[in-house]
């Protein structure tokens, strides 16, 4: 049997939440809340398996309270089931870690399928959602390879070399470059790509596949 708890400041949304899942054979709502604060102190007191959390409630908003949740009890699968059909909040929401983000306008399925499928350690969005994240993607990817079109192959294999920990004076070596024209190519690269610092570079390398440029 599912442990759910049940996260919403209506008391007549939760009755009908809570009629629909109890209709199950698989899942039951043991616990209810009726804001964030105490959405929190109950799934960390009564460890359920899966939070249904609202986003706008009293006290402490359910994005707030999924990420502490989360960051006590990681175990603990969240649903966001919210009226919000904005791709801000489902990013957000993600990132604090919820497993699956709905509208309260979806069919009754759609949350019994999410509960599902996170209880089994899956991820539940609704289409529009998946669709969203896709763009944010692509669009992402694309500024990636705009930014790495930028360097010069040199410039991307001093980039590549400095990821795998070599120092100035190692890379010069390797690429029979002085260390001022190593350093050089540095300066130019974290101008480019708008980086601050070694670890940085280190991140973007990684994302990028630049470690495998070069032996």
């Amino acid at each position: 049997m599912i442990s759910i708890l049940l996260a919403d400041d209506h008391s007549i949304v939760r009755s009908g939440i809570k009629l629909l899942i109890d209709s199950q054979t698989d899942m039951k709502v043991n616990y209810e809340a009726e804001n964030g604060e105490e959405a929190v102190l109950i799934a960390l007191e009564k460890n359920p398996d899966i939070v249904i959390m609202d986003l706008n409630m009293p006290k402490i908003n359910g994005l707030v309270a999924t990420r502490q949740i989360k960051e006590t009890k990681s175990d603990i699968k969240i649903i966001v089931l919210t009226m919000h059909d904005d791709r801000e909040y489902i990013f957000r929401v993600l990132q604090a870690g919820a497993s699956s983000y709905l509208l309260k306008s979806n069919h009754d399925n759609d949350l019994i399928e999410a509960i599902r499928t996170v209880h089994q350690g899956g991820a539940y969005l609704y289409p529009e959602a998946t669709k969203h994240l896709l763009e944010d993607y692509i669009r992402k990817s694309n500024e990636e390879m705009k930014n790495l079109q930028i360097l010069t192959g040199r410039e991307q294999a001093v980039l590549s070399y400095l990821a795998k920990g070599y120092t100035n004076r190692e890379i010069s070596e390797q690429l029979f470059l002085s260390i001022k024209t190593i350093e050089s190519h540095r300066s130019k690269i974290m101008e480019k790509l708008d980086l601050k610092s070694r670890p940085d570079l280190v991140k973007y390398a990684i994302k990028n596949g630049l470690l495998d440029f070069v032996d």
